[in-house]
């Protein structure tokens, strides 16, 4: 019995931790285009930092064949996009002031942020 509630605990340490604590891992955006991958239910990378007051190009590329991972939308920019299956598509922002930018799928199941400072 002892194990069982050692187990329920440490389980239920990892979904909190997965769901509301665990932060990815930034990527900065360069002079380059930069590649999103949307793959095995996430983006890659999900957490992108860029500076203000430049305009940027991300270019999708979308493998995952999962129908909700065919649409990305970042609202805050009125931008709405279909991502073909396995063919890039570049997304233009515009410069932005500092913030966080989500972007998702349409059923926000595929979360991302652009993060500008």
């Amino acid at each position: 019995m002892l194990i069982i509630n050692i187990a329920g605990v440490i389980l239920i340490a990892l979904i909190i931790w997965w769901f509301w604590l665990y932060k990815p891992q930034a990527e900065q955006m360069g002079d380059d285009d930069l590649v999103v991958v949307v793959e095995n239910g996430v983006y890659k990378p999900s957490h992108i930092l860029m500076d203000s007051n430049d305009t940027h190009d991300i270019t999708f590329l979308r493998k995952d064949a999962s129908p909700c991972a065919e649409t990305l939308m970042i609202p805050q920019l009125e931008i709405s996009e279909t991502l073909p299956l396995n063919k890039p598509t570049k997304i233009h922002i515009p410069p932005l002031g500092a913030g966080e930018y989500a972007f998702h799928c349409q059923m926000q199941m595929y979360k991302g942020t652009i993060s500008i400072k």
